[in-house]
């Protein structure tokens, strides 16, 4: 049970009672920020005003979508007279990783392509960083299916066949001239093989397509380039204008982080890995080099 720190307000400990028997702390958080805006008898348009921020990134925060720093807890708290110890350490919890098992995940639907495709349409700008195989987005059907066919746990044939239906589907997000699209991809990452040398042919021909969307840009990090960060698991950063997260996908589930401190730290990473990458027509030009070397070796 979650308890106040000492000399904390009545109201404070209700709310440490209160969210004890709730989820993440990022739902605990956004469900007390609510509640004591209801109990104070604000408005959420006149509270947004005091804590400097949009209505719209309230609606937000007391959603459980936007993670608030914890200076504008401290703002909220003052606004709404209460003291803000408990709020303190429920949002340092709040702005930890999200990890989900995949067993977890998938207990009650067949995938989670709908999970993904919901960050995909709430941002304006997502960058991917992937240093093991071809992202999602540009996958080919085939590429895609073969993907699928290797997940453990594995995919029973129906869930497969609806995956694979809804991670095309997402693939329409790319032509939204209202978004952007940035990608990272390792040499790697292109030469990742899950099937025939005609399936890895199609799946450079498809990025090459895509490339030339005026919503995407993709980089290509060469296995000769000198390093100058290390290689992490791959990520992938939705930003909004008044929000933004990160997820990636370890071994044991998926990790969604809404932090702050943390998505910053990705971007970070991200800056540092976008300068090793050839980008433009030297990224083309590489691309096509590869495809010609596929080639050659399939008819061999």
């Amino acid at each position: 049970m979650n308890r106040p720190a000492e000399g904390a307000t009545d109201a404070a400990e209700i709310a440490a009672n209160s969210v004890a028997c709730q989820g993440h702390p990022r739902q605990q958080l956004a469900a007390e920020l609510r509640r004591l805006r209801d109990i104070a008898g604000i408005s959420g348009r006149e509270l947004a005003k005091r804590v400097g921020i949009s209505q719209s990134t309230l609606s937000r925060i007391e959603a459980g979508r936007v993670v608030p720093p914890l200076p504008q807890v401290l703002d909220w708290a003052k606004a709404v007279g209460v003291e803000p110890d408990s709020l303190r350490a429920l949002t340092e919890a709040a702005h930890s990783p999200e990890v989900r098992d995949w067993a977890t995940s998938l207990a009650d639907r067949p995938h989670l392509q709908d999970d993904v495709r919901a960050f995909e349409e709430d941002a304006h700008l997502v960058r991917n960083f992937q240093p093991t195989l071809v992202p999602g987005l540009l996958q080919t059907a085939d590429y895609a299916r073969r993907v699928f066919a290797t997940f453990d746990p594995p995919y029973t044939p129906d869930a497969l066949a609806a995956a694979l239906a809804a991670r095309l589907d997402r693939q329409r997000v790319l032509y939204d001239p209202a978004k952007r699209f940035e990608f990272l991809i390792t040499e790697a990452a292109l030469r990742f093989r899950p099937g025939p040398h005609r399936m890895l042919l199609a799946q450079l021909d498809r990025i090459v397509s895509i490339e030339t969307l005026d919503t995407v840009t993709i980089g290509v990090i060469p296995q000769e380039i000198e390093a100058s960060t290390t290689i992490p698991h791959g990520f992938v950063i939705y930003e909004n204008e008044d929000h933004a997260l990160a997820s990636a996908e370890p071994i044991p589930g998926s990790m969604v982080t809404r932090g702050p401190e943390l998505v910053e730290a990705h971007r970070r990473r991200w800056l540092a890995l976008s300068r090793m990458a050839l980008s433009d027509n030297d990224a083309r030009v590489f691309i096509a080099d590869l495809r010609d070397e596929i080639h050659r070796i399939a008819i061999n």
